[in-house]
């Protein structure tokens, strides 16, 4: 990124977060007004009829960019710039996804209640946060995890409602589905989780019957979940229910082909805080785990669990997959998600998706490029 489009990002964000408190933000400048950085990536193809024949998907895993509770972890900046060098690739695809860990609530207690507070995790970030997100490109966020109730239920719908105010969609409490239009196609994201009151992973039938209900409406089909066991001994995926401190994290194999099979264009799983293998499953992408990307405070970002994609996929309009790119980033704190000249998230996905599948469909390229492959 050029110095021209950092100054033009930095601008934007300062704007949007020069009022903090809850009765100003509704005066914030509508997000849908924002300039896209310069230099973005090329507009999808057209068909000869004049529709879209593609759509871009920018994807990564868990962010969590700052809380102020139990004590004040936001950054020196306010976060401000948290997200400023990765921003360009999001605002390149038409559909830019992340998983949201923690709440969007400005004071108020937990609903989770922990015997020792200094080892609690509970992650509570400002309403004009959710500004900090979408002017950094994102449209779209999942509401799914084990996080997402730390203020309990009253915390999600603050949550929802603050993302709504920055024209973000989302998804993840039980029978909350986001739908959109991009370019023409009718957009879908669901979001599942293994946690209370969201859209239950678990309930393999009833995913499975939804996933179908939306891909009758529907061009482009994308779900998210957040599952698997989590630590930096769980890269492999076992072909099987996992746990994680007895805690059910289902069989994420099955429940990704499953969702294909019934009309899923696009699977992103999130939830180890690791990178896991992907596969092209029925001419279709599956990401097992994104792992952590942008995460200021409170989660481990030591070793492989800073390592993580931006993952950016090409789909056709039926929802095939065309072509990807991983775009490899570390985090390195106080700074946000940065570039990793080392290409370790591509390396890894790259090796684990051989060892666990041995022809996953797909190669991958030194310069990060992902094309399918015959399987």
């Amino acid at each position: 990124m050029n110095r021209y489009q950092t100054s033009l990002i930095a601008t934007i964000l300062l704007s949007l977060t020069a009022c903090t408190t809850t009765d100003s933000i509704t005066a914030v400048p509508n997000p849908a007004d924002i300039p896209k950085p310069v230099e973005a990536a090329p507009q999808p193809r057209t068909s000869d009829s004049g529709g879209t024949s593609t759509i871009s998907i920018a994807a990564v895993g868990d962010m969590m960019i700052g809380t102020d509770f139990p004590e004040n972890h936001l950054p020196d900046d306010d976060g401000i710039g948290f997200l400023a060098d990765v921003a360009p690739w999001f605002w390149s695809a038409d559909v830019a996804f992340g998983n949201l860990e923690g709440v969007l609530v400005d004071g108020g207690e937990p609903g989770k209640k922990c015997s020792n507070p200094k080892a609690c995790y509970l992650f509570r970030s400002p309403t004009r946060y959710a500004y900090h997100y979408r002017a950094a490109g994102f449209n779209v966020l999942s509401l799914a995890n084990n996080h997402a109730r730390d203020f309990g239920e009253e915390g999600r719908t603050m949550t929802m409602q603050a993302l709504d105010r920055a024209a973000v969609h989302h998804s993840g409490r039980e029978g909350d589905f986001a739908s959109f239009e991009v370019r023409g196609l009718r957009v879908a994201m669901l979001a599942y989780a293994v946690t209370r009151n969201s859209n239950l992973l678990l309930d393999y039938e009833l995913s499975e019957r939804t996933v179908r209900e939306f891909d009758r409406t529907h061009d482009i089909v994308i779900v998210s979940f957040h599952g698997g066991a989590e630590g930096q001994d769980v890269t492999r995926l076992p072909f099987d229910e996992e746990e994680y401190y007895g805690e059910p994290r289902g069989d994420v194999v099955r429940f990704a082909r499953m969702v294909v099979d019934a009309g899923a264009d696009l699977v992103i799983g999130h939830g180890p805080h690791v990178v896991r293998a992907m596969e092209r499953y029925n001419d279709r992408l599956i990401a097992y785990s994104l792992g952590n990307f942008a995460t200021y405070y409170g989660i481990s970002v030591t070793g492989i669990k800073g390592i993580a994609p931006i993952l950016i996929v090409t789909l056709d309009a039926s929802g095939r997959f065309l072509e990807g790119e991983i775009v490899s980033t570390v985090q390195l704190r106080p700074a946000g998600p940065s570039i990793d000249p080392e290409n370790r998230a591509l390396n890894m996905i790259r090796g684990l998706s051989i060892k666990d599948f041995e022809n996953p469909g797909l190669t991958f390229h030194p310069d990060g490029r992902i094309t399918p492959t015959t399987r």
